[in-house]
């Protein structure tokens, strides 16, 4: 099954922000609050990228590797906790990346 990538609809300034902040980690260095916070409820490495767009909080969900950024997720994000389904959509994604890298 072949999936298509959507980009998030983000303002200009938002793209911006989110662009120069995985820039930083490609770069690798280590983004702390408020750009970043650990997400150890999805997996090792994983955090959350917080992006303030003009009336939406955008989150990132993101694993560093050894050689890569990967991106798990990008969603709006509306309550104070992360939704288990974004948790659960993370997790497995991660694990069938794993495995696939594993063959």
């Amino acid at each position: 099954m072949q999936r298509q990538v959507k980009t998030p609809p983000f303002s200009q300034e938002a793209r911006i922000e989110a662009g120069f902040l995985l820039r930083q980690l490609q770069e690798g260095e280590a983004l702390g609050l408020p750009h970043s916070r650990p997400m150890p409820n999805i997996g090792t490495h994983c955090h959350e990228l917080r992006i303030r767009d003009a009336d939406k909080n955008w989150r990132i969900i993101y694993r560093i590797d050894d050689d890569a950024i990967l991106i798990v997720e990008v969603f709006n994000k509306t309550t104070r906790s992360t939704p288990k389904n974004v948790i659960e959509i993370c997790k497995k994604r991660l694990g069938k990346y794993d495995t696939d890298q594993q063959e």
